[in-house]
């Protein structure tokens, strides 16, 4: 059976059953996989700016605490829920992989896997130079405008397991969003019959709406990167070179947060 290239429309005979049947179960099976994952997380995201927009004060007084401890005084019991949490947060990713077998596919068909190891670094190490230093500068404008909350990439004790710890949450984070917001994503929805600028435009405003709870500047912000990848993505066709980028954006700003707060004047702290 032959595979058209990523990100682009699939054969009718890609999927057992034909017609309404059919589209039904690709709907249904994107709805229940976005909402055991990201889809879950914009709503909490939704909820949570909703909260912050209505409690006294401006947004930049107020955090958004990411990687925060879940054992306080108690390193290793906290070790053990930090693994957890990490582990557990790429099921959805299982889940999309397992999906992709009925179709005879699996996440090679995204882009995800280790063919291409020395282009997707280099590309994905291009595409983090160039949205890092711009989304730092964002970021500050943004929150000095009072459009964003003030954004703490990590709140961890000083523990021989702090940066492992970071280091692999950048890389969950990185999968969990690349594989499932712009590999599947988009082939679900090419195969549901939408055109190249709807899933585009889907697939960016659901970036966004998960990172609401940083504030408006969050939002936009990942809106626009959302775009850049889906672009990146339909151009490469693989989701390898973006889960790099974003893994090394998020290991700066988390690993970079917890060796430059409270020693640099420019950087915002809680």
């Amino acid at each position: 059976m032959a595979e058209t290239s990523p990100g682009r429309a699939y054969p009718e005979e890609s999927l057992p059953v034909d017609g309404t049947v059919r589209r039904r179960m690709l709907r249904d099976e994107t709805v229940l996989v976005l909402a055991l994952s990201l889809g879950a997380s914009g709503v909490s995201a939704l909820i949570s700016f909703i909260g912050s927009v209505t409690r006294p004060g401006g947004l930049k007084d107020q955090a958004a605490t990411l990687n925060a401890s879940a054992a306080p005084g108690r390193p290793w019991l906290d070790l053990a829920w930090q693994l957890f949490g990490i582990t557990t947060a790429l099921v959805p990713v299982a889940l999309v992989a397992h999906f992709l077998l009925r179709e005879r596919q699996s996440l090679r068909t995204l882009g995800f896997d280790r063919t291409r190891p020395r282009t997707d670094l280099g590309r994905g190490a291009l595409v983090a130079a160039a949205i890092g230093s711009t989304g730092i500068a964002f970021y500050l404008a943004a929150r000095g405008l009072g459009f964003n909350l003030t954004v703490v990439p990590e709140a961890l004790p000083s523990v021989w397991w702090k940066y492992p710890v970071l280091i692999l949450s950048a890389v969950q984070n990185s999968v969990l969003e690349e594989v499932i917001v712009v590999g599947y994503l988009l082939r679900r929805l090419d195969q549901l019959g939408w055109s190249p600028r709807a899933s585009m435009a889907g697939s960016a405003v659901l970036r966004g709406s998960y990172h609401l709870y940083q504030g408006i500047g969050g939002f936009i912000g990942n809106v626009v990167m959302g775009v850049v990848f889906v672009y990146l993505y339909r151009r490469w066709g693989r989701v390898g070179p973006l889960v790099v980028a974003h893994s090394l954006l998020d290991i700066g700003a988390f690993v970079g947060y917890g060796l430059l707060a409270g020693k640099v004047g420019w950087l915002p702290t809680a």
